[in-house]
């Protein structure tokens, strides 16, 4: 599991904001923090981290004091800047002291899952260790690369698509269409048409089960699970 620290001004949006994070497969909410002060207590007391969800905004020091002052005490948790800041200095800054992403406020939850599944793509890229050609290289340093979902194909609904997604992130193994299809209430037909789709972009895995005869049944496995 990825521990997440949230850190937002606003205790609202700081719980929702940790819903968000719970909500994405791999990730937990280790604490969250709502000023400079508290979220590098937190950095001290928590036995383990791994990124940071940090606003820039806060009563006694901004995000990027956090972020320095992080590094300067020796912590070495990843950061997602997750602010309403938009100007290009700070933008520019937040790169500069090393955060990996910038989200701008407002976001819906698929904006933040997006980052999410990209910070966990690039971890599982790094975790692999040894020599890197310079595909991989690219590889690296495009994992995250993803802003926003993919947008759907003319004729796809979103809130299907969304429910599709939801049940195969939630299976304990591969599903057929039918399967998809019964846990959804969607026809077989639309179950296999949008499962091609996640299957096209990346999302889903799929695999061939074989019986006594007959043609193998397709099942598919959510392609980013952990």
């Amino acid at each position: 599991m990825i521990e997440v620290l949230v850190v937002d001004d606003d205790t609202r949006v700081a719980r929702v904001n940790a819903a968000y994070v719970e909500k994405v497969p791999g990730f937990r909410v280790a604490g969250a923090a709502h000023s400079a002060g508290d979220a590098l207590r937190a950095l001290e007391s928590l036995p383990r981290l791994d990124l940071v969800l940090l606003d820039h905004y806060l009563p006694d020091r901004t995000g990027l004091e956090v972020v320095q002052e992080m590094r300067r005490r020796g912590h070495q948790a990843d950061v997602i800047m997750v602010t309403a800041a938009r100007d290009v200095a700070t933008v520019r800054a937040a790169m500069r002291q090393g955060a990996l992403q910038y989200l701008v406020k407002p976001f819906t939850f698929a904006g933040l899952r997006a980052k999410l599944e990209a910070y966990a793509e690039l971890r599982r890229t790094l975790d692999s260790g040894g020599e890197a050609e310079q595909a991989e290289v690219d590889r690296i340093f495009g994992a995250l690369s993803t802003t926003s979902e993919p947008g759907l194909p003319k004729g796809h609904s979103p809130t299907t698509a969304e429910l599709v997604r939801q049940c195969l992130m939630r299976a304990d193994g591969p599903l057929s269409a039918q399967e998809i299809a019964d846990r959804t209430g969607v026809s077989r037909q639309t179950a296999q048409r949008y499962l091609k789709l996640l299957e096209r972009t990346g999302r889903a895995r799929l695999t061939l089960k074989y019986g006594d005869a007959g043609r193998p049944e397709h099942r598919y496995l959510w392609a980013t699970r952990t």
